[in-house]
């Protein structure tokens, strides 16, 4: 019998925090209307698929939060106009800090090596 979870304490703790900070990052985009473009509904999808994909040790899961991870810093750039003095402004940092903090769990060492061996 296959079990569904949303969470997995057998997880490294960088994988752990990576998949609630990707809940968490669904759920404030559900909250502050980002679903109500296409772009944004993507991300929010993303998201809570991407979490709910590594709870459950799967690889697609894991390359999707980190794509979905990628890409919004990736817009966070685009819409700053990749002008470094807008990026390390201080409103933009504190914006960038969960962001950040998102990608490079996943992108951990111990992240990559977890997934790679005992995701399937």
């Amino acid at each position: 019998m296959e079990t569904r979870r949303w969470t997995n304490p057998s997880l490294p703790q960088t994988l752990q925090i990576a998949v609630f900070l990707l809940y968490a990052d669904a759920v404030f985009g559900l909250l502050f209307g980002r679903v109500f473009s296409i772009l944004g509904l993507f991300l929010v999808v993303g998201s809570a698929a991407g979490g709910f994909g590594i709870a459950n040790e799967k690889k697609w899961g894991y390359n999707l939060g980190v794509g979905v991870s990628a890409f919004y810093l990736f817009l966070i750039a685009w819409s700053t106009g990749f002008d470094i003095g807008r990026l390390l402004s201080v409103d933009v940092l504190l914006f960038l800090l969960f962001p950040v903090a998102q990608f490079l769990l996943l992108v951990h060492p111990m992240s990559r090596d977890h997934q790679r061996i005992w995701f399937n």
